[in-house]
């Protein structure tokens, strides 16, 4: 009861809140919840509707924005936004019940309709990976792990599970991933309680969390530069005839730095301005009107393009426009492939989302490609929290297509995970359990899916068993 709400994850804080309304019992409100089902096992999800029913039941309106299947189903209207993100969206596909859109068919434009109807669907594997290496932890006993032993599969997709609260984000970020991270003297934070780390650790080269955390909180950074593609396109404008006349260099066609950026609003495309007593007030530059360079570098085209107009495509634009520069669609093509087509080339880091975010990251490595160190391969293992958050199940296609990207590039990756349509894609399970806090933090089940949904009196199992 004294625990801080600090130490809540975001999905139990909004269940506090929505307590705090159900106990206060009013009538004739209107209440607006983003994705309360972030962070829920099915089992929990469950509770989560009925709660749901039961506000509306008082007599009040609940507007839920959610991906999640069973939430969509126990609406009694659903407004589904598309068929597309981004550029290709913003329009009202679908508006009724849930009836109407079976009646459907999927012919409707609309990736909801598809899904839900049976017309599409995340297919299983067509062969689960088998392993010969592993990561054991011993005797894992911080919060409410019970002294349990772990055998984490390497070269495969590991999926841990089990309900909120059983023990799954402990085992694996306070006592698996900064335990690596001190062998790999990456990660200095402390680690859970736990007796040893045995097993074929040594064949790993480097630990990743990929989490959902802003890839740069500055209006500066963007998702071109975190793939590396910015290079590229400096240096093929650099490369312009008119540019070389000129003698600009590929810093030049950079925002950050001296030379070819706006020096009014220091490339920022906006200035602040500061008022006493009340907040600032960001006006569009007067000098480069936002497009963040001087006037003379935008002289400098590539296919009838200056720097700022290439900078306002979107990833599946800037793909057909630089069709003939290889080097560089091999940048920009992860970032298609995990979903994100959408986004604008010099598109604003911190208006990403943290799905968004995480997407550029795993992007990022998907364009690495199979790198080496010292002529060995790298083995790199990526630790996953919830990547499924605020996606669609087309999205979550994409995701898991670039996730077995990565394990077939030689890597290992672990995923914790409520969403079904991700656990019926592992190649192994972790369990947790049998319930949250102290009725948890124990080995409920280890193995293929294929195995688990045999499980009687399994909770995962039971969810499961439906998508078979």
């Amino acid at each position: 009861m004294n625990r801080l709400t600090s130490t809540l994850s975001g999905g139990e804080y909004q269940r506090i809140k929505l307590a705090t309304s159900l106990g206060s019992a009013l009538v004739g409100s209107m209440y607006i919840l983003d994705e309360p089902s972030i962070g829920l096992h099915p089992r929990d999800t469950s509770r989560l509707v009925e709660v749901l029913k039961t506000l509306r039941n008082l007599g009040n309106t609940v507007i839920v924005v959610e991906h999640e299947e069973e939430v969509m189903r126990a609406a009694d209207q659903i407004i589904d936004i598309g068929p597309d993100a981004g550029r290709h969206g913003g329009k009202l596909v679908f508006q009724g019940s849930l009836t109407e859109l079976h009646k459907m068919n999927g012919t409707a434009n609309t990736h909801t309709a598809r899904y839900l109807s049976g017309v599409e669907a995340i297919p299983l594997p067509k062969k689960r990976r088998s392993f010969k290496h592993k990561i054991e932890i011993k005797g894992a006993r911080e919060n409410n792990l019970k002294h349990i032993d772990v055998d984490i599969p390497l070269g495969v997709l590991t999926v841990v599970t089990g309900v909120s609260g059983s023990g799954k984000s402990t085992l694996i970020k306070s006592i698996l991933y900064p335990a690596l991270g001190k062998i790999f003297g990456t990660v200095n934070e402390t680690t859970g309680k736990f007796d040893r780390l045995e097993g074929d650790f040594k064949k790993l080269t480097q630990i990743e969390f990929v989490d959902q955390n802003p890839i740069g909180k500055s209006s500066r950074s963007n998702p071109v530069t975190y793939v590396k593609a910015y290079d590229q396109i400096r240096q093929l404008y650099a490369d312009q005839p008119l540019a070389k006349q000129r003698g600009y260099k590929p810093a030049y066609f950079s925002f950050n730095v001296d030379g070819g950026r706006c020096e009014n609003c220091q490339g920022e495309g906006e200035v602040t301005i500061e008022m006493q007593f009340m907040a600032d007030i960001r006006l569009t530059c007067e000098v480069c009107k936002g497009k963040r360079f001087k006037k003379e570098i935008l002289e400098v085209t590539y296919k009838g393009k200056d720097i700022a107009e290439v900078l306002e495509l979107t990833v599946d634009e800037s793909i057909e426009f630089f069709a003939d520069q290889r080097g560089l669609i091999n940048k920009l093509q992860p970032l298609q492939d995990v979903g994100l087509g959408y986004i604008r080339l010099g598109q604003s880091s911190n208006s990403l989302s943290g799905g968004e975010a995480q997407r550029v990251k795993l992007a990022s490595f998907l364009g690495k490609g199979n790198s080496s160190r010292n002529g060995q391969s790298e083995h790199l293992l990526f630790i996953f929290d919830e990547p499924t958050t605020g996606l669609h199940f087309h999205d979550i296609r994409k995701l898991m297509d670039a996730i077995n990207a990565l394990i077939e590039q030689g890597n290992s990756v672990l995923i914790i995970e409520h969403n079904m349509e991700v656990i019926k894609c592992a190649d192994w399970i972790i369990d947790l359990g049998p319930e949250g806090g102290e009725q948890g933090g124990g080995v409920t089940f280890a193995g293929r899916p294929e195995d688990m949904i045999k499980l009687e009196d399994n909770y995962t199992a039971r969810y499961l068993r439906e998508k078979f």
